[in-house]
């Protein structure tokens, strides 16, 4: 009986657990995400070619995961805090830009190809602006986990190892972006299932 029964909530578990994967990836398919090109895959590793994109942005610390308002000033934007009124799909990833002098870093939010060539516009919130994250080739790492200062810091250090084993140069010029971090899925998401990467701009 209790052999019938520990295999019963086992069964439920792993159902529990499919259905919240299933359902996590139809969410994220669901939205535009930012396009880029392969050029080289190695597991977890990758080197990616960008485009230019267009973000709308706001300050913030990777820990506070938009928790500090910051994702609600975005958020607002995208909702019609702009000049045009304008109603703008959510998109993926959300990326996170850190700031080389400090521990801040600049949420943006990608917009949408179509938003991008008709014109972003203007933002009527406080602390949000519309910029460009200029195109180019990156190396990355894709992780799971809640995002946080830590979690960001040994996946960096772990994709600087890989770099360095492929004779791969940063671009550490003043005019880089440096490390930027980027997360794919709602904060609710479970850590495990969460899709993360980091990513570094190449010479």
């Amino acid at each position: 009986m209790m052999r019938k029964r520990m295999i019963y909530l086992l069964s439920i578990a792993v159902l529990v657990v499919i259905g919240v994967f299933a359902w996590n990836k139809t969410t994220r398919a669901g939205y535009e995400s930012a396009e880029y090109k392969i050029i080289e895959s190695d597991g977890n590793f990758e080197i990616r070619e960008y485009p230019d994109l267009m973000l709308v942005a706001t300050t913030t610390q990777i820990d506070a995961q938009g928790r500090d308002g910051s994702f609600m000033k975005l958020f607002r934007y995208i909702s019609g805090a702009n000049e045009s009124d304008q109603k703008i799909s959510m998109t993926t990833p959300v990326f996170m830009e850190n700031d080389k002098a400090d521990s801040e870093v600049q949420m943006g939010f990608v917009m949408p190809k179509e938003v991008a060539v008709e014109g972003v516009p203007s933002p009527t919130g406080p602390d949000v602006d519309v910029r460009k994250r200029a195109g180019g080739r990156f190396a990355v790492l894709r992780f799971s986990g809640r995002l946080n200062a830590k979690l960001a810091k040994e996946s960096e250090a772990k994709l600087r190892a890989w770099m360095e084993a492929k004779g791969l140069t940063a671009d550490d010029s003043p005019e880089s972006s440096g490390v930027e971090s980027a997360a794919y899925d709602p904060p609710f998401t479970p850590g495990p299932l969460r899709r993360n990467e980091v990513l570094i701009r190449l010479k």
